[in-house]
């Protein structure tokens, strides 16, 4: 069991950061490490990246155009999005609902990994998505994971990670995760949708995925999980230091 907040083992005041973001490209490990990092620390874990996927999904569903920005964002003002416990033993992380249906494997498909980056670029859908992400992460320790969190969601964090990775190992762990799940894909194909990726969220005009100038940079290309994981609690240790 973690130590109440605010408090270390054995009474002493707790000076360890309490906002901690983690940005970085898709697979770089952003949620993995996280999840983990969370866990360790007795924080709320928050995927900001799910929220953006439950637009896509239900723009998808209701045969909105991806290209109507304005019907995309009323969906992004109106959309109930929950992000729970696990209800299942499936592999997920968490459940993600969507006016209380649950998506979570649904935000996955390959529909919504092809047109994510294209509703997430909408400025309407970054304001009233970051006004929810802002209030999730008020008055609570928080780990958040996405693509601008440390720049724009929270840019006054405590602590800020960019984890990155070669887009080809990107891309073999996305293709080993879908293969895993059953999925019949090509690596390639894989590969060429996650250069498209990066190249809409690094040049998109509103919150471009990029690494705060006070980020801790780790490339986790060679690197196995549990070390970055080891390393980030380093750091945490290390930026806690009075």
């Amino acid at each position: 069991m973690s130590p109440p907040s605010g408090l270390r083992d054995g009474g002493d005041v707790d000076v360890r950061p309490k906002t901690i973001a983690i940005d970085g490209p898709a697979a770089s490990g952003k949620s993995t490490v996280g999840e983990a990092l969370a866990g360790h620390l007795g924080y709320l874990y928050f995927d900001t990246g799910v929220m953006y996927r439950a637009v896509t999904w239900a723009a998808l569903k209701r045969e909105t155009p991806v290209d109507d920005d304005g019907a995309v964002q009323a969906i992004a003002e109106g959309l109930d999005i929950q992000v729970i416990e696990a209800t299942e033993d499936d592999g997920r992380q968490y459940t993600v609902l969507a006016d209380g249906v649950d998506v979570t494997w649904a935000i996955r498909h390959a529909g919504v990994d092809a047109t994510v980056s294209i509703v997430s670029a909408y400025r309407g859908v970054r304001r009233a998505l970051v006004a929810k992400q802002r209030r999730i992460a008020a008055g609570q320790p928080v780990v958040m994971v996405g693509r601008d969190i440390g720049t724009v969601v929270l840019p006054d964090a405590d602590l800020k990670f960019y984890l990155d990775a070669s887009v080809e190992e990107r891309a073999r762990r996305r293709w080993v995760e879908l293969k895993e799940r059953g999925k019949n894909v090509d690596y390639e194909a894989v590969l060429d949708g996650m250069r498209r990726r990066d190249r809409i969220d690094s040049n998109r005009e509103i919150s471009p995925l990029r690494a705060a100038k006070d980020a801790f940079i780790i490339d986790t290309t060679n690197m196995e999980i549990e070390a970055v994981v080891e390393e980030t609690e380093r750091l945490v240790q290390e930026q806690g230091c009075p």
